[in-house]
């Protein structure tokens, strides 16, 4: 179907033109109608984040999303641009997207006034309707709003009241449409008052000069808490002419964290090799994220990013992935010992308070792998550590001491004296192997995680899981040099690390 050229043809072919907040509103509308996902990729936020956006869009708010860094907020309001027409006409060549039936500046009122319905118009796609920009310390109001440009006025002989001599900005350039300030508070307190009018009256004023634009245009801010940015503040005058104010949130479940990941990790490499990742340690690296956020070694307010796993899935995989193409390997499989290389994912996304600075960043991430290994192998195995039962008999209560039995064969080879050395640089035959040492730990691996002998690699992994979860809950000792881990008796190590310290 062609579409109307001239604002005559578009007359006579009935299209109406509707305020971008109502043209919102209207597909909203229609897309719930039609049981439509309005934000898809977007988890963990179908309860709270997204039906409170959908209520500002059903009351033609503007809004500020605000919350944590790395939940998603300059995400979803990207995503807005979905929910604009496809196309809508504006007059052809006009620098702040004219409505064709009432156009707003100079030079579009003029052509309307001299050639009638005959000017031209083009579609302007929805892509073409949103603007952005990154609140920073040097921004100005003429990077916003506009400002008078001097050149345009000496060579067109206009005087600086004339709206010919005006250099659009970023906002009125969005006019129509959707524009977005990303990290508010960092825009310095004068600037942010020169939004009020855009807020509240809808219009924008050039350098004192009398002359007033109206807008057609949604805004949506970003921000970060007030009292984690110490860089500013958004004043109170400007957040309350906001409609809508809505507050994200980290992922709330392991599972919901795993999909966000599994969306946005680059695992499927191509390097032409199979790579597998176990659900457990897919929950290993969310647990990360999630001991971190309650750790009283880091800084809470700052947030832990969902970065941070999407960082630590790709490190653990490219550890794997070298391996494999080293060796030959079919299969990209990761290993506990991997663990040690998603140390950079890590260490760089989270901040500490004073007594984890007093730590180090090495030794707090070392600690959050290690209690993430300790939780999710507590959802696999039973607990290693001795329980206290009570037993009622007629005399009384007798209280005894039982300690689960499926650990007892491995721990009785490591009090005899054994111990094994793995690493991530060892071939999956060497690995496997070296494993297999350890009596009884195939046996409980086959017991509760239900892998199959003949996959060497699955098999291989999951023993290193269970030697690993032991060492976290001081069942046996791991001793890490040169990324190489040693795993014997804890009696043992307690002594020979003793010794070591008294010569």
């Amino acid at each position: 179907m062609k579409l109307p050229s001239t604002i005559g043809e578009l007359k006579r072919s009935g299209y109406k033109v509707l305020p971008v907040k109502e043209e919102l509103r209207k597909n909203v509308i229609q897309k719930i109608k039609n049981n439509e996902v309005l934000f898809p990729g977007i988890v963990g936020y179908e309860k709270t984040v997204i039906p409170a956006i959908i209520n500002a869009i059903l009351s033609k708010h503007d809004i500020i999303l605000l919350g944590l860094r790395g939940q998603a907020k300059t995400k979803i309001a990207r995503m807005f641009v979905n929910l604009l027409d496809e196309v809508i006409p504006i007059i052809k060549g006009c620098e702040i997207n004219d409505n064709p039936y009432k156009p707003l500046c100079k030079r579009c009122v003029d052509l309307v006034k001299e050639y009638g319905d005959d000017v031209e118009i083009e579609w302007l796609p929805r892509e073409r309707r949103y603007g952005e920009k990154l609140a920073t310390p040097d921004v100005t109001i003429a990077d916003l709003i506009g400002d008078i440009d001097p050149i345009k006025a000496a060579t067109q002989k206009l005087y600086y009241s004339h709206e010919g001599v005006i250099h659009w900005g970023i906002i009125p350039r969005t006019n129509r449409g959707i524009f977005v300030i990303n990290e508010l508070p960092d825009l310095q307190p004068r600037i942010q008052v020169g939004l009020f009018n855009i807020m509240q009256e809808r219009d924008i004023q050039i350098r004192g000069f009398n002359i007033r634009i109206p807008l057609d245009i949604m805004i949506i801010f970003t921000a970060n808490p007030e009292d984690y940015t110490n860089r500013g503040n958004i004043i109170t005058p400007l957040k309350d002419r906001i409609g809508s104010q809505i507050l994200t949130h980290y992922p709330r479940t392991i599972e919901d964290g795993i999909k966000i990941t599994e969306q946005e990790a680059w695992i499927n490499r191509d390097s032409g090799k199979k790579v597998v990742i176990p659900h457990y340690f897919k929950e290993i690296i969310e647990q990360i994220a999630f001991q971190a956020r309650t750790s009283e070694f880091v800084d809470q307010k700052s947030g832990v990013s969902a970065r941070l796993t999407i960082s630590c899935m790709e490190n653990l995989v490219s550890n794997a992935e070298r391996r494999a193409i080293k060796y030959d390997e079919e299969i990209v499989y990761p290993r506990i010992c991997d663990l040690n290389f998603v140390l950079p994912g890590i260490t760089g996304k989270i901040e500490l308070v004073f007594e984890g600075e007093q730590e180090g960043s090495v030794k707090v991430s070392k600690a959050l792998i290690g209690k993430a290994i300790r939780e999710v192998f507590r959802k696999y195995f039973p607990d290693p550590l001795p329980k206290t039962r009570y037993h009622y008999e007629e005399k009384g209560k007798q209280q005894t001491q039982s300690s689960h039995q499926e650990y007892a064969q491995i721990i009785a080879w490591f009090e005899n004296g054994n111990k094994i050395e793995i690493s991530d640089e060892m071939p999956i035959d060497d690995f496997y192997s070296e494993l297999c040492k350890v009596k009884g730990l195939k046996e409980v691996v086959k017991k509760y995680l239900k892998i199959d002998e003949s996959d060497k690699y699955a098999m291989a992994t999951a023993m290193e899981f269970v030697l690993d979860g032991l060492h976290q809950f001081s069942r046996i000792a791991k001793d890490e040099v040169d990324n190489v881990s040693s795993y014997k008796d804890m009696v043992v190590s307690i002594f020979s690390s003793r010794t070591r310290e008294e010569f």
